[in-house]
């Protein structure tokens, strides 16, 4: 992070962290980097080629295995000037109506302006609004213990987990024969589960899902059934 700060510090350039991967990971996105191009300020920071969207298993085995890949993990380093700048070029729109408020800025009438502009504005993440469009983009590659809790899998991963590697969130659950398994449940209900390895059991508002945990990016499409 430091040497991010450094970077946007005396470059006029959009910077992410770019999480070098542990697994071939299917909830989170994923950014193509040019390491042949390394930025001639700092040898640490590579040229974006793409931003991709969650991969399947077999998509993302191969990005592993290529090198140039790493997590999205949604941390942006950039100075002020630069990012407004860019919502002008990019988002012209949203940047006026967050102009117009310039007056009130740093007043106590400041978080009631923003709080009546903000729905005005277009419901776009930045990384399509601005990220995708922009050219100067560069990825640093990090690694420090970085998890999205976004997924069922990362979950269990920084989960306290019993000796057979089981996470349970649940004060009546009881395993038998059972391994690598995440299981939540409600406090009124008694779990027993026997046999299973590497499922996710879970249940909400009276739906249960019990589903292999190397299949769950596919949840949504069972789901839509």
């Amino acid at each position: 992070i430091r040497r991010g700060f450094e970077f946007t510090g005396d470059h006029d350039a959009l910077l992410t962290l770019g999480m070098k991967p542990t697994r071939p990971e299917t909830g989170y996105g994923y950014i193509q980097a040019d390491l042949s191009v390394p930025s001639a300020r700092n040898r640490e920071m590579f040229r974006v080629d793409s931003f991709r969207e969650k991969p399947d298993l077999d998509t993302a085995r191969k990005y592993i295995s290529q090198g140039n890949f790493y997590w999205n993990s949604g941390i942006f380093i950039w100075n002020v000037s630069t990012i407004v700048n860019a919502f002008r070029v990019y988002q012209p729109a949203i940047s006026q109506i967050f102009e117009e408020l310039l007056p009130v800025y740093g007043t106590a009438r400041e978080q009631e302006a923003i709080d009546k502009a903000f729905p005005r504005c277009e419901s776009i993440s930045v990384d399509y609004a601005i990220l995708e469009k922009a050219e100067e983009i560069f990825v640093c590659p990090a690694q420090f213990g970085w998890s999205d809790l976004g997924t069922w899998g990362s979950l269990l991963l920084n989960s306290q987990r019993d000796a057979h590697g089981n996470a349970c969130v649940g004060p009546s659950v009881h395993l038998h024969e059972t391994s690598d398994c995440i299981v939540h449940t409600p406090q009124e209900k008694k779990v027993v589960i026997q046999g299973l390895e590497g499922y996710i059991v879970a249940e909400r508002d009276g739906n249960l899902l019990v589903c292999k945990l190397s299949e769950e990016q596919r949840i949504r499409e069972f789901c839509n059934e």
